[in-house]
């Protein structure tokens, strides 16, 4: 091929099994890597936000980012845990002598990056629906089509937008549609997948088959994936809640109507938790004052504990974050003409506002499935590994609680944007007739005045958490936590110390995480945990 390049770019003697090694191949590079005395090379970005993969983990064949954990097989380049859409790029490798030779066309080394081929419609039956537009039902009509469904396949969501990148929303609030959304109309046009936007599923019954939509249409499905996930808390049990200038956040409309309100006004955020201090973080600089109101002893208690809530909480009191924990709020107050002037805490106290962002999780999005499914008290869809809820339905996202073989099949519902991805994959390749378990271990991330918090793993309860810090941690912000119960670690987070959660979701993955005792010893030995977690890839 004219465009062809390739060139020595490595010698065998040089390279171990198990290692990978960013190399120059003409004006760019890629990614070698050796297992098993074999060679392979990929594209050397992630494809989700284009993280360098060299800083990650390769191991058991794939290789995992270093910020937000999605997963990429080395021999096919395909995506196998996300977040993320594209798969890599891979490039012929072979061997002369002790040469490693690669080659590549100009354009595969300028991309680095391919969407896989996918089917269009070329009958009318099956008929596979997917309700929901974000993380879980996006990634499911495109696995569909990618695997060679070539029925009628449609996506019904509430949404004005085409799916999009939502964990950016409380990250980067002036963000517009076009720089995050997943696909364009053209490519669902291209792909023969019915879009149908601004369109609820008011009724679904698994026993019949049947789904009634908003707009009065009727449809029979054969198969279908309840992906629609939660709607933000808008605590309109709480007097004065209706008040303008009130405002959750779930939708990039919400976003936008958030940051054009708070300039220079007294904002206060209802929730300590992930929602309620991201926004903190992005509007502290734009506003007169915020107060963040919350239940909890310290910010993220429940999921990060004590000591690393009290960290954040220091950390964001230094971009002049003010705080009101251990406390409920009672009303909100108004003026004559409807918006919101104060909070009024059960302690009696008012903190002024002209601006509320209410952070107070979410409720899901499961009235409308009426009949066949079993729901649990939260309102979740109750299915089993592979995430079938009835008969040719299946489930996938925040909505979903399901048995957690990590957890020892202890059922768990799991609201992260990653593992919302993979579920919607897994969800419509069993839709497909494959039988395929969701034991993905669970990766997020956070961040907040440029600095970026990750987490692996489960631990709604915990025992323990151990701590892998210096002295002056809490100043520096920089940490490992585990999360532990009994002598198994169920999660870990991090600040200023990757690659160390990526290599823990991967051992997580692997099951040769280190017990808590390994951990402990290693810790009191070496000062800190990293070189126990390097020794097990």
């Amino acid at each position: 091929m004219a465009d062809s390049i390739q060139a020595v770019v490595a010698s065998t003697k040089d390279f171990r099994n198990g290692e990978m090694r960013e190399v120059p191949l003409g004006e760019h590079n890629v990614l070698l890597f050796k297992e098993k005395d074999q060679f392979y090379a990929t594209g050397t970005k992630c494809t989700h936000y284009g993280a360098p993969l060299k800083n990650g983990t390769f191991s058991n064949g794939r290789v995992r980012c270093p910020w937000h954990g999605a997963c990429f097989n080395v021999k096919t380049g395909d995506i196998e845990d996300y977040p993320g859409l594209e798969c890599l790029t891979t490039y012929d490798v072979r061997i002369e002598g002790d040469n490693v030779v690669v080659s590549a066309t100009a354009s595969s080394l300028a991309q680095q990056r391919k969407t896989k081929p996918l089917s269009k419609r070329q009958k009318d039956t099956p008929v596979f629906v997917v309700i929901g537009g974000g993380a879980a039902g996006g990634t499911a009509v495109e696995i569909l089509r990618q695997e060679g469904f070539t029925g009628r396949l449609l996506l019904i969501s509430k949404e004005n937008n085409l799916p999009y990148d939502r964990p950016k929303l409380s990250k980067a609030m002036t963000i517009t549609v076009d720089k995050i959304q997943f696909r364009d109309s053209e490519f669902y046009k291209q792909h023969d997948i019915e879009v149908k936007l601004q369109t609820e599923v008011v009724e679904l019954n698994a026993l019949t088959k049947t789904i009634k939509l908003s707009d009065g249409e009727t449809i029979k499905y054969d198969g279908a994936i309840i992906a629609s996930g939660g709607s933000a808390h808008d605590l309109a049990f709480i007097k004065g809640a209706q008040s303008k200038n009130i405002f959750t956040l779930r939708s990039i409309e919400d976003a936008h109507a958030i940051i054009s309100a708070v300039e220079n006004q007294n904002v206060v955020i209802v929730g300590s938790s992930f929602i309620g201090m991201e926004v903190a973080s992005c509007i502290a600089a734009k506003v007169k004052s915020v107060i963040v109101v919350g239940m909890e002893k310290v910010p993220f208690e429940r999921v990060l504990g004590t000591e690393v809530g009290s960290a954040m909480k220091k950390f964001h009191e230094s971009n002049k974050v003010q705080f009101r924990l251990e406390a409920i709020t009672d009303s909100f107050s108004s003026t004559p003409d409807g918006k919101v002037s104060g909070v009024v805490l059960k302690s009696g106290e008012v903190l002024p506002a002209s601006v509320v962002i209410i952070g107070a999780g979410i409720k899901l999005n499961t009235g409308f499935v009426k009949e066949g499914v079993t729901k649990d008290v939260d309102q979740s869809l109750i299915a089993d590994k592979y995430l079938k809820v009835a008969e040719g339905l299946y489930a996938a996202g925040d909505l979903v609680k399901f048995p957690f073989a990590f957890l020892n099949n202890d059922k768990v519902r799991i609201e992260h944007w990653g593992s919302a991805q993979t579920q919607g994959k897994i969800a419509a390749l069993n839709l497909l007739g494959k039988q395929i378990p969701f034991d993905n271990i669970p990766v997020f991330w956070t961040v907040q005045y440029g600095k970026s918090l990750r987490y692996c793993g489960y631990a709604f309860q915990y025992d323990e958490v151990v701590l892998d810090v210096e002295k002056d941690w809490k100043e520096k912000l920089t940490f490992v936590a585990f999360y532990t119960k009994g002598d198994k670690i169920l999660a870990v987070a991090s600040l200023n110390r990757d690659p160390i959660v990526v290599q823990c979701a991967e051992l997580m993955a692997q099951g040769k995480m280190p017990t808590v005792s390994q951990l402990k010893e290693v810790i009191k030995k070496e000062g800190n945990s990293a070189s126990i977690f390097k020794a097990k890839l």
